[in-house]
């Protein structure tokens, strides 16, 4: 079995001794992903095109040329555009599309030296918490094949989870980047909005989506983040500030911080038993270090899921009105004219749980009902906002669970899509607000399922939170 490497700094201190190469680490993980097909983390391994990158940066390495991530090995997902590769957001309707440009993420991790195993199997169009909804089959969680790995970016936590590449890129929309690493036991971080470019990115909903690293270390969180932020041509809604060298500031913090954690967190019946005796026992081992915790009622909590959903999908339902079977992917077979070729080629292309979407997200901007659903959630999310930045101006961080409960089994949520739905209560708050949040990896449930724990911080404080969760996991 490969070796588990904790860190890029422990993969390069190997690289520079030596005693490996990126081509042998390549073939590492190409065999763990032979080993593991049947958790169907991939849609496509790049292995020819990854073992012959590898042969250049090992060049590199002996010259001294190589970039900042020279040796690590990265999955993206499967709606991160690569120029030249097949690109599908998991749904049949993409089926045979090849983009024609590369996402400036990929740029990036490229020009630092970063090779790309593979894409990843994720929810079809990022729409789902589970990783049940994809046009190629569920992926199963390492810990549990039974059990589902988290939803969007259920893939590319499940090939870091198991070895099969060191990190991996996903997106998060209302907790597609968190969930997963929770469910997988690794770290997740999901940027402020407007930090890292969507250019490339396909899109599920605009306001929402953000790029975010999956990874075994804060430090890999911290350089993967700094070197995919920053401005961009290609995307007017990124912020345009300087972006700081994460890498080289982290510490872990020993200030003492003011956090306040959700009280329902501890009162509801949906969560976990465990994951609230977890919650509990790091909030004593915080106070017992001389933090401030303090619990918080969010009075907006019960409307935080359907503010979101109803948002979500109306940005669906428009950014998906461009898979029409006339431009590129799927075509119905069956088609005989305009109209038919709208009809069944949406039809035989979205799956169930897209087609509820955009149905959902059409209805909500209808003529009727656009005042009574979609204007009114516009305006609880300026309250979400302005009560979570309030909240963030008076505590360091907001600490909850990530998930209400550990990795569900597979065919759980399908009767009923709103159990689904809720498993989002503690994630989509950073959605809706814009701030930065992370999912840490807690021990694991007397199952032996991964928990994660979740901070939040004000926007663009990306710096404190990562030399916080540095600390935090060394509790």
């Amino acid at each position: 079995m490969a070796k588990f490497y904790s860190s890029l700094a422990e993969i390069k201190k190997e690289l520079y001794s030596g005693s490996v190469t990126v081509e042998r680490l390549v073939k590492n993980y190409l065999d763990q992903i032979s080993v593991n097909t049947h958790l169907n983390a991939f849609n496509e391994v790049f292995d020819q095109e990854a073992l012959s990158a590898s042969k250049i940066v090992d060049e590199r390495i002996k010259a001294g040329t190589s970039g900042r991530l020279a040796g690590m090995v990265i999955a993206i997902k499967d709606n991160i555009c690569y120029k030249g590769h097949k690109v599908s957001a998991s749904s049949k309707i993409l089926e045979g599309f090849t983009s024609i440009y590369s996402s400036t993420v990929v740029e990036r991790l490229l020009a630092e030296d970063a090779i790309i195993i593979g894409r990843c199997n994720c929810d079809e169009f990022a729409m789902g918490a589970s990783n049940e909804n994809s046009y190629f089959g569920p992926v199963k969680n390492y810990a549990d094949n039974s059990r589902v790995p988290g939803g969007s970016s259920g893939g590319s936590a499940v090939a870091v989870q198991a070895n099969m590449c060191h990190a991996a890129i996903g997106t998060d929309t209302g907790g597609s980047v968190r969930q997963p690493a929770s469910f997988c036991g690794l770290i997740g971080l999901k940027p402020t909005y407007g930090s890292i470019s969507r250019h490339g990115i396909i899109a599920y909903a605009s306001s929402f989506d953000q790029v975010g690293p999956i990874t075994r270390s804060i430090e890999d969180a911290a350089l993967l983040l700094e070197i995919m932020a920053g401005a961009d041509d290609y995307d007017s809604t990124l912020a345009q500030v300087p972006v700081p060298s994460y890498s080289n500031e982290l510490s872990a913090s020993s200030s003492k911080k003011k956090i306040a954690y959700l009280q329902e967190a501890l009162t509801s019946p949906g969560v976990n038993s465990e994951v609230k005796s977890t919650l509990v026992n790091y909030i004593d081992k915080l106070r017992a270090d001389g933090h401030t915790v303090k619990a918080i009622a969010f009075d907006y909590l019960d409307y935080i899921v359907p503010a979101y959903y109803i948002l979500a999908t109306a940005e669906a339902s428009s950014n998906l009105a461009r898979y029409d079977g006339v431009h590129y992917g799927y075509r119905s077979p069956e088609a005989v004219d305009l109209q038919s070729t709208y009809k069944r080629s949406r039809s035989e292309g979205f799956g169930k749980e897209v087609k509820r979407r955009i149905m959902l997200g059409t209805f909500v901007l209808s003529a009727g009902y656009y005042d009574a659903y979609y204007a009114k959630a516009q305006k609880v999310r300026r309250l979400i906002k302005e009560k979570t930045d309030s909240l963030l101006e008076e505590y360091d961080f907001i600490l909850t669970p990530t998930a209400p409960e550990p990795a569900f089994k597979i065919g759980k949520t399908e009767k009923d899509p709103v159990v689904m739905y809720l498993y989002d209560i503690f994630t989509v708050q950073a959605s809706l607000a814009g701030v930065p949040a992370i999912s840490l990896p807690a021990g694991n449930n007397n199952k032996g399922l991964p928990l994660g724990l979740q901070l939040l911080a004000k926007r663009f404080a990306e710096q404190e939170l990562l030399n916080f969760s540095k600390y935090f996991l060394e509790l």
